[in-house]
């Protein structure tokens, strides 16, 4: 008789601590809830927000290179000089004397750095090739918002190259 009395008086309060540890949230699972939503949030917005996605943006870098690099073996195969223009107005540029026009997105932003003989005006200007595969050198950023790709040309091997 002792143990089954033993058994009903603990009965009672094993029920009423199993109940009162199951209500609530502890201050870490709160925390950690917290942290995934503010992540997610940081990854998702930006990909809503106005402007050009990063893969365009790194398609668009990525044809400005081949353009340049096509311009490079142009000049070394002709045993001359060639160049790529870019219009920053039109969001565009060409490697004469190929009539093709390349588009680029609207949204971007174009910068060109190159010599001031290069410079056609203040929306048109070149970078050039020579003979050997060297250049006059310069820089095309391409940028949207807080991200950008910075295509450089070397000036003394021609070398292209996509920066992030």
């Amino acid at each position: 008789m002792q143990g089954s009395a033993y058994r009903l008086a603990d009965a009672p309060s094993a029920r009423v601590d199993a109940t009162h540890k199951a209500s609530g949230f502890s201050l870490i699972e709160m925390l950690v809830v917290l942290t995934l939503i503010g992540l997610l949030v940081v990854v998702v917005i930006p990909m809503f927000g106005p402007g050009v996605s990063t893969t365009e943006l790194k398609s668009d870098a990525r044809a400005v290179a081949a353009g340049l690099r096509q311009a490079r073996g142009q000049a070394i195969a002709q045993r001359g000089e060639a160049v790529l223009m870019l219009d920053l107005g039109a969001h565009s540029f060409s490697v004469p004397p190929d009539p093709r026009v390349h588009k680029l997105a609207q949204e971007v932003e174009l910068k060109l750095f190159t010599a001031q003989s290069d410079l056609i005006n203040d929306n048109v200007g070149a970078i050039r090739f020579f003979s050997d595969g060297g250049s006059n050198g310069g820089r095309i950023t391409l940028a949207s918002g807080e991200r950008k790709f910075n295509v450089d040309v070397d000036w003394l091997t021609g070398r292209v190259a996509i920066l992030e």
